[in-house]
């Protein structure tokens, strides 16, 4: 087990505006969150920015296309044993992404992805990895802000 958090980046997509408005959302195939809905991600490499491991991670997962434009946030993950002992610690980026072209297939470890509203997403009409809405939340402040 590493002494230090491995880095991963999160790719938030949105798409449309207003009552339109829509964030492309994979469900995990694998743990930690396997099942739950969330944004799509994975390991930041050696010698990749975070910013660029979002768009890598986006088109792998799904496909899709997508342009970093801003980080929205750090959200630790943190996992313990029954005995207290540390299992994984992630610290994930997330990542502002303009959507520039296509339509979501799930892929490598996603077992579906889609367009989910943001209406969808805050009501949580779907099981939801930890964070979503307060990262969706950023995300609306961050494009509104023109970030």
């Amino acid at each position: 087990m590493p002494r230090f958090p491995r880095l991963a980046a999160l790719a938030v997509t949105l798409d449309g505006a207003g009552d339109m408005a829509r964030a492309l959302l994979v469900q995990r195939r694998n743990p930690p969150d396997a099942g739950l809905w969330g944004f799509p991600g994975g390991h930041v490499e050696p010698g990749e920015t975070a910013l660029d491991a979002a768009a890598r991670e986006l088109a792998e997962e799904t496909g899709v296309v997508g342009r970093p434009r801003a980080y929205l946030d750090n959200i630790d993950v943190i996992e313990r044993g029954a005995d207290g002992a540390l299992r994984f610690h992630f610290l994930l980026a997330a990542v502002l992404c303009d959507h520039v072209a296509g339509e979501p297939v799930a892929a490598d470890d996603a077992l579906d992805a889609r367009w989910v509203t943001v209406a969808d997403i805050l009501a949580g009409r779907l099981p939801l990895s930890a964070s979503v809405p307060d990262v969706i939340r950023k995300a609306l402040a961050c494009r509104e802000a023109a970030c």
